[in-house]
């Protein structure tokens, strides 16, 4: 066997990608709510501005009993008589409601908010639902320039023919133009101001000067009944740019907040560490009570303020909930592949990674973290936090 031959990777199945968009991942349930709610729709979308709110936020338990005369698929294979949606984002119903009639009414969403609350993951269930796909995505940067909001062009065609609508290469934004569906914008205040500011005439007037085939039916392309606009901001950030104030006036704006409860929020932190630990093909076995612990020292710090009412210096990185799941899944990927010690021994070193991303005053701030409560709570008899308190010589 030669080398090559020896290192050739195994060819994965088909729609064996790491990761799914959500119209893959949630296929079953999308071509369910597509049939169970035959009311109406507004131009374009897949689904009722109804069965959107609950793909989202889940039917509360409840089957959705299909009726017998529609449970044909769009593809000729039965449907299932009936279906339990889960939740898939954890927020208010309210929120979710307001999202989907700006959507309904074609104006521009932007969702705002601290980095790790789930504004990408709700902006991809959205477009999933309304049109059936998500994968028409601009990444914002310092870097994108307006062809990722307009077009460019093929050039080995444009110098061989000149400007003709085959050399035009269409960015995501035109292309969703064309077909009238949803366009999503990530982390658009990363772009430059005058790269936004493409999209004021895009949002206002529908429409799309190509100046290079002026004279011609394709000089101006004018938007599908549909078409809008979903853009997510991190507005705490570094390398953030300010919108216009008539860029700002064209969207309307959401802000998504960290999750309120922290009972709630375990369970989330649990549900997608297991998934992550169950994709690395590996057996999720961390103890509740690490989790619970984990949970609260990210909730703790993030808040300025513990459960029992003890203030607590609060680092400068942002200790998210989606921090808190990657946590979580590193200890249940230590625990599965190099087992032999005690998960929550893992918990400091891996909060010390977390809390020097940005500053490095903040590891002063974790050991101060860990002098207040941690020591309050292992005095108070918690064998738990007696433990945490004992590991704190790894902090250093």
């Amino acid at each position: 066997m030669t080398v090559t031959e020896h290192v050739r990777p195994t060819v994965a199945p088909e729609h064996a990608a790491q990761v799914l968009s959500a119209e893959q991942r949630y296929a079953d349930e999308l071509a369910f709510l597509a049939a169970y709610d035959d009311g109406a729709r507004p131009p374009g979308w897949a689904l009722t501005p109804r069965a959107v709110v609950t793909f989202i936020r889940g039917s509360d338990g409840e089957a959705l009993t299909l009726p017998a005369d529609r449970r044909a698929g769009p593809d000729g294979t039965g449907l299932p008589a009936s279906m339990t949606i889960p939740p898939k984002f954890v927020g208010e119903r309210s929120l979710v409601e307001r999202c989907v009639v700006t959507l309904a009414g074609e104006r521009g969403l932007l969702l705002v908010g601290e980095p790790g609350t789930a504004k990408s993951m709700l902006s991809e269930l959205l477009a999933a639902a309304v049109c059936g796909t998500s994968a028409l995505t601009v990444q914002g940067t310092a870097g994108t320039t307006e062809d990722a909001f307009r077009y460019g062009w093929n050039y080995a065609l444009l110098l061989a023919q000149g400007p003709t609508p085959q050399a035009l290469v269409d960015s995501p934004v035109l292309t969703a133009m064309r077909t009238g569906r949803v366009v999503r914008i990530e982390e658009v205040t990363r772009c430059l101001p005058e790269v936004q500011d493409a999209l004021v005439s895009i949002l206002s007037d529908r429409r799309m000067n190509v100046p290079e085939l002026s004279g011609t039916e394709d000089g101006l392309i004018r938007a599908m009944p549909g078409f809008t606009v979903i853009a997510t901001a991190n507005l705490r950030d570094r390398g953030v740019s300010e919108m216009s104030s008539a860029l700002k006036r064209r969207f309307n704006f959401e802000t998504i907040h960290p999750i309120a409860d922290a009972d709630t929020e375990t369970d989330l932190v649990r549900r997608q560490a297991t998934a992550a630990v169950q994709r690395a093909g590996a057996t999720y076995t961390v103890d509740d009570a690490v989790l619970d612990a984990l949970v609260t020292v990210f909730r703790d710090l993030r808040s300025g303020r513990s459960g029992e009412g003890w203030d607590v210096e609060r680092p400068g990185t942002v200790m998210s909930t989606a921090e808190a799941v990657q946590v979580a899944a590193s200890l249940g990927l230590a625990a599965a592949y190099l087992p032999g010690g005690d998960a929550l021994d893992l918990v400091p070193g891996h909060l010390l990674g977390v809390v020097r991303k940005d500053d490095q005053n903040d590891h002063a701030r974790l050991l101060g973290y860990w002098d207040g409560p941690v020591r309050r709570r292992a005095e108070d008899g918690s064998a738990m936090w007696r433990r945490l308190w004992d590991l704190r010589g790894s902090l250093r």
